[in-house]
């Protein structure tokens, strides 16, 4: 249909069915599912007619071809106009192939493979009759007490907008009419969720705008600048008013502003929750907020189907407002192809074929691969040697849950046992397994067995992490420490003088102390995905050489949260050549400096970096400068060195931070073999927002450093004249 056609549909609609196009439900209000005869519950529980079900836009949460064509099929033959419904899904880091939380991809620092990822789980979604995803999350997060810093990439705004526009490609291509397979992609959560106080779930957010323009917002423009097509708005407040409501963010910035046309959702009841954030008196008033701030889909609250036609009859709201909110909703329906073919790819034969198939598990597993993090590696305790004699012991020694919270459809019996595939990578090697503990309990029976094992073994591979219920939404924790029950296992073990090369399964940074230091090696393997268990098997082994780099600083203790490399010097910073100083910026009982700063990560080789080299001592705004250093493979293994540019402006309209991430390269090197990493950098990179919100560079001293991670860097200076 082209716009007039989709206008003149909407023009064709009576006011309550254009509002209740605005409804989104889940799947159990709907004939066609397996909870058909269950509907009047919900119905009634929620307060909405029969009428405005039959008349809604969307449903939430339902998958599988046979049960969406059913809803789809069962819901048009009650459609007056004949508009079909859009499916939408939390497919968040894969659907039935689940690949590593998104903090983890992160970590790759690979934007082909991330984008990789989002197209498979696109196509395994889209067989399976989804139409839209909710993903991706693009919030900057800074406070690993937050449960939710597991489905962001981290704590950079140029990193995570990279990632962002690459998940967009992913889950979207080219075209989404003509390409079936696609998703049509739903970046969230509008905006900087992720800087909840206390890294409590749902809490206040309170920043001024240059500080959400300068790092929260930049990711969020690089999804719409990738052709996002959907916009998804948080639960927290800006500046005082709840994200839902909130006029200048969501129509000032959003759609005036950037010029976003495309569909914006409210997440979960997030326009009703403004009664309790204290923002409305009641429905009718949420709903009078979030449909002037321009929110065109309700997610799982009445507030439009019960209020708006009063508000519009009454002249409150003008009915145009409704209209344009229907008319995108109707353009995403178009472009998606729905109503040429309301299934669009659904189809249980290809479904069979192509979910969770091979070649889908083994992308899961070369990204699961990329995505750990070695942290400590002390006396060549990794890689295992193939005759290896190891106890593994721990509670995800033989675990199923490595998915993660934000798993679809993934199903934990799936995923390939660390156990199982070690024994697999080590036939000429002995590996005993002992279960130690429990993730939160430990026995005497259980440490007399671990230590049995141990014994019997010439090193120790300890599984040790968080289960997935301890991370993920509502999964903020003030104590970001492993549970005590495993640090008391790792305490037995270390008693034992043995090698101890620890794996660590989670969704966050976590505070090591326990682990770290009474570990030769220490793996950070995260929540790995359907093929975790081969893929940190692999690492272990040396099949792989880890090449993963932090994305997200660990901090020494959770006292330090939130603590990001891109942070202020203050006025009195730390001077080295006078640590007796007492009243500078420092903790008495902890140093500044986090355990593992952003981008830090080691390899099985070594790698040594020449001098760096700079173009010439003055940029101009047209005249960038190249800058370039050499690396050498010095080691026995084939290795990839992420190599990062940071840049720091020493005089600011308003301060810099220390160092900003500017670009990256990566850089496959064979043993002995000596590359060149060549970066350009632009006047246009050095912008910021200055005290007046306005977008520029300053004039004077710059200072570039450039090395493989955040905390170890060899520095230049340039001026910008």
């Amino acid at each position: 249909m082209n716009n007039q056609q989709l206008m003149d549909l909407v023009n064709q609609m009576t006011l309550e069915e254009k509002v209740a196009q605005l409804l989104q439900l889940t799947a159990n209000f709907y004939e066609g599912t397996d909870t058909q005869g269950q509907i009047t519950g919900p119905m009634e529980e929620m307060g909405i007619t029969e009428q405005s079900v039959n008349a809604s836009g969307s449903i939430l949460g339902l998958s599988g071809a046979q049960a969406i064509m059913d809803v789809q099929q069962a819901y048009l033959k009650k459609s007056r106009l004949g508009i079909p419904l859009l499916f939408m899904a939390d497919v968040v880091h894969g659907f039935k192939t689940i690949f590593p939380i998104p903090l983890a991809i992160g970590c790759s620092w690979d934007l082909e493979l991330a984008e990789k990822s989002a197209e498979i789980a696109a196509r395994e979604s889209a067989v399976s009759g989804l139409h839209v995803t909710f993903a991706p999350m693009v919030d900057l997060v800074r406070d690993p007490r937050w449960g939710r810093v597991m489905e962001t990439t981290g704590e950079d705004p140029y990193l995570n907008s990279l990632f962002a526009a690459a998940f967009v490609r992913g889950y979207q291509g080219d075209n989404l009419t003509e390409e079936v397979d696609r998703l049509a992609a739903c970046v969230k959560h509008f905006a900087a969720y992720g800087a909840a106080e206390g890294g409590r779930d749902y809490n206040t957010v309170d920043m001024s705008e240059r500080q959400l323009r300068e790092y929260y917002l930049p990711a969020y423009k690089a999804a719409l600048d990738a052709g996002v097509e959907m916009v998804m708005t948080s639960f927290n407040t800006v500046d005082g008013i709840p994200a839902s409501g909130n006029e200048k963010l969501m129509r000032g910035i959003l759609r005036d502003e950037w010029g976003f046309d495309g569909v914006l959702i409210s997440d979960w009841a997030s326009i009703r929750e403004m009664i309790a954030h204290g923002a409305a008196e009641d429905d009718r008033e949420a709903a009078y907020r979030a449909i002037r701030a321009g929110v065109d889909m309700e997610m799982m609250t009445p507030c439009y189907v019960n209020h708006l036609p009063e508000l519009i009859q009454k002249g409150e709201v003008e009915e145009q407002l409704v209209d344009e909110a229907v008319l995108r909703i109707l353009q995403l329906k178009d472009k998606l192809g729905l109503f040429d073919n309301p299934f669009r790819a659904a189809d249980p034969v290809r479904e069979r074929e192509i979910v969770f198939s091979k070649e889908h598990r083994e992308v899961s597993r070369e990204l699961a691969a990329k995505s750990a993090v070695l942290l400590k590696n002390e006396a060549q305790v990794l890689p295992l040697q193939p005759d290896a004699n190891v106890a593994l012991i721990g509670p995800f020694a033989q675990s199923e849950d490595i998915l993660g919270w934000w798993a679809c459809e993934g199903v934990k019996a799936d995923a390939v046992k660390l156990g199982t595939a070690l024994q697999e990578r080590l036939p000429q090697g002995t590996v005993r397994t002992a279960q130690g503990s429990d993730v939160h309990t430990i026995t005497d029976e259980q440490i007399a067995a671990a230590l049995e094992v141990a014994h019997q073994s010439d090193v120790i591979v300890l599984a040790l992490g968080e289960d997935s219920e301890m991370s993920g939404e509502a999964g903020s924790r003030t104590d970001i420490r492993l549970p005590a029950a495993q640090l008391q296992l790792v305490q037995a073990l270390k008693a034992t003088g043995k090698p101890i090369a620890s794996v660590i399964f989670n969704g966050r940074p976590l505070d090591l102390h326990g682990v770290v230091h009474e570990s030769h090696a220490v793996l950070e393997a995260w929540f790995p995905g359907s093929e975790g268990g081969a893929a940190i098997a692999d690492v272990l082994t040396g099949a792989v050489n880890p090449s993963g780099r932090l994305t997200m600083s660990f901090p020494q203790s959770v006292g330090q949260v939130p603590v990001y490399y891109n942070h202020f010097n203050t006025g009195r910073p730390i001077n080295p050549d006078n640590t007796e100083n007492r009243y500078v910026s420092m903790y008495l009982d902890s140093v500044n400096e986090p355990l593992f700063s952003f981008g830090y990560g080691l390899s099985y080789t070594s790698f040594v970096y020449g001098d760096v080299e700079v173009s010439a001592e003055e940029m101009t705004a047209n005249n960038p400068l190249t800058v370039q250093v050499s690396v050498t493979n010095t080691g026995d293994r084939h290795g990839v060195e992420t190599v990062q540019l940071y840049v720091r402006d020493v005089s600011g309209d308003v301060v810099r931070p220390m160092r900003e991430l500017k670009d990256y390269v990566k850089l496959s090197l064979a043993p002995g073999e000596r590359g060149t990493a060549t970066f350009t950098l632009s006047e246009t990179q050095l912008r910021y927002h200055h005290a007046d919100l306005g977008y520029r560079s300053d004039r004077g001293e710059f200072r570039i450093m450039v090395g493989p991670n955040s905390s170890d860097t060899q520095s230049r200076t340039f001026k910008l004249v």
